[in-house]
């Protein structure tokens, strides 16, 4: 598994935490890394993940929200809704990784956390963050 994919997942396990705790941030992270060892390129990638999802969370959500028509954010499970916010947070913040990467990561770590079906609901929604990032409504767009 490569370091940013471990990350994202570490990332994923915390905001879980986070949200199903309500706990401090310090606090969640301190303790998750006093449990696990792993490379400090990982690590720094995964606190930037989640500080910069927690600096950002309206945006990430608002972002989020406007591509799921069907969903309100609040009724998503909650892996879902955390692993669509880091794909949006770095659709909107990394500049260095291709929109299609993101998307496939996050994919998978769907389909590892959530199966199958939250995948297919995760591409779904990512896809149309896609779009509305670049500007576009779908397919049919004249």
């Amino acid at each position: 598994m490569g370091k940013r994919r471990k990350a994202r997942e570490c990332a994923l396990q915390i905001l879980f935490q986070l949200e199903f705790t309500g706990d401090e941030l310090p606090l969640v992270l301190k303790d998750y890394w006093s449990r696990r060892a792993v490379p400090a390129e990982t690590r720094e990638y995964c606190e930037w993940l989640v500080r910069g999802i927690r600096e950002h969370q309206p945006e990430v959500d608002r972002t989020i929200q406007q591509a799921s028509r069907n969903w309100r954010l609040e009724r998503m499970a909650t892996v879902d809704r955390n692993i669509l916010r880091l794909a949006v947070f770095e659709m909107l913040f990394e500049k260095n990784l291709a929109p299609s990467i993101i998307m496939d990561e996050a994919i998978e770590i769907a389909k590892k956390y959530s199966g199958q079906e939250a995948a297919n609901f995760v591409n779904g929604i990512l896809d149309g963050v896609h779009r509305q990032l670049q500007g576009t409504s779908g397919p049919d767009k004249n």
